[in-house]
């Protein structure tokens, strides 16, 4: 009976956790126009600290330094790996194929994202964690300001402004990256690559590319914020926050990434230009 009684009380808190994120993220989508109106100049601050960080690039690891070095290397992994494996066919000449198929519908989303996580998600948990412990929200709140379209809403507005250019970024750093392997490294034709690249890839593709990274950054930020918001504990309490959020971010957009893929380009891949129909 105890154990099952402590598995009910998990569950039950788990369930309420649940929906305490859920309330939490339909009060800052329903307060996004409010923030956009009342707070303009916060949201031009939050888009400079999401796209460049608080200091250099160096120093303060910008976004756009992460997501270009994460989605070259991961594409570079790429090209290395499909280079060999269709050697190993004989069949080197769909390498760009492949990469048009691989770096756009998946690779480039998910390595964005996950960066994105990484950086922008990890600094909002600690930044509003730290607001909560230190009675800067109660605050707040206090002076009759709304603390969810204040704190959070700008925040997402931020992040959905810079993840455009931000994820062009990463997209282009993947194809060059892949391109550079295929081609110079492993002394594939040029030609070959680029015709099969361009027939397969069309701009459907990468509309539908962008939406899945625009619908993993709102998760992102939404997860975080969430955590952050309602972080306790203290300094402890944030970091166990953040780390939490992290997860749950990660595993979202694995989950969401399935998802979307299924709807965007179908239960069975489609090249029209090759006739793969």
């Amino acid at each position: 009976m105890t154990s099952l009684r402590v598995t009910s009380l998990r569950a039950t808190t788990g369930l309420a956790e649940v929906g305490r994120h859920v309330t939490f993220a339909g009060r800052v989508l329903a307060t996004l126009p409010t923030a956009l109106v009342r707070y303009r100049r916060q949201v031009v601050k939050e888009v400079v600290d999401v796209g460049f960080g608080s200091t250099s690039l160096i120093a303060g690891g910008g976004t756009i330094g992460i997501v270009l070095a994460m989605s070259a290397v991961a594409a570079i992994m790429v090209g290395v790996e499909t280079y060999r494996g269709l050697d190993l066919i004989g069949m080197t000449t769909l390498s760009g194929m492949l990469s048009a198929m691989a770096n756009t519908r998946e690779l480039a989303p998910v390595v964005a994202s996950i960066a994105l996580a990484a950086k922008v998600g990890t600094g909002f948990t600690a930044r509003l964690g730290s607001m909560r412990i230190s009675d800067e929200i109660d605050a707040l709140d206090a002076m009759s300001v709304p603390t969810v379209p204040y704190l959070a809403g700008t925040r997402v507005i931020a992040t959905m402004i810079c993840i455009v250019p931000l994820y062009a970024v990463g997209l282009v750093a993947t194809y060059i990256a892949t391109r550079v392997v295929v081609v110079h490294v492993n002394g594939g034709s040029a030609g070959t690559y680029d015709h099969f690249f361009h027939i397969t890839l069309g701009p459907e593709d990468v509309l539908y590319s962008l939406i899945k990274a625009v619908v993993f950054a709102l998760v992102i930020v939404l997860v975080h914020c969430s955590y952050g918001y309602h972080a306790t504990g203290g300094p402890e309490g944030v970091g166990r926050a953040a780390g939490r959020a992290l997860r749950t971010s990660i595993l979202l957009i694995g989950f969401i990434d399935i998802v979307l893929t299924f709807a965007l380009w179908g239960l069975v891949p489609e090249v029209p230009a090759l006739g793969i129909t």
